[in-house]
């Protein structure tokens, strides 16, 4: 009884570990949508961000390529943003444009799957994305 408990115990923990991370699912903007908030956008950023880096560390590049395009649709939403923080409103509309181009570029080198330049470029994102926090 108790070497088949164990067993149990040690099988689930076995499969346990082995199951795929979950994705990330983030509902696309729609292009017309309200203007959002600038938390919300920034938050989204940084969610979207993250999931790339972990999609790119497990080799899943369509799902990378999917982050990096809801990535560039998040940045054509910053500037419109409602509620952007003093620091950032004169640069916001640059900042944006920036972070819009490397969610391309990385989207282009995920659809390659090339890797050291899609390391490169996700990490110029995360920079970008924690640039954009506001400041306290």
């Amino acid at each position: 009884m108790i070497r088949t408990l164990w067993m149990g115990v040690c099988l689930g923990i076995f499969f346990g570990c082995a199951l795929p991370a979950e994705r990330v699912h983030l509902k696309p903007l729609g292009e017309d949508a309200p203007p959002q908030a600038y938390a919300d956008l920034l938050s989204r950023a940084r969610t979207q961000a993250s999931a790339a880096t972990e999609a790119f560390f497990v080799n899943g590049w369509q799902d990378l390529e999917e982050y990096a395009k809801g990535l560039e649709q998040t940045a054509r939403f910053l500037p419109k943003a409602t509620e952007i923080p003093a620091g950032h409103k004169e640069k916001l509309a640059d900042e944006a444009a920036d972070l819009e181009k490397e969610a391309r570029q990385l989207r282009d080198a995920a659809k390659g799957q090339n890797v050291k330049l899609t390391n490169e470029i996700m990490q110029r994102i995360n920079l970008k994305v924690r640039g954009l926090r506001p400041e306290k």
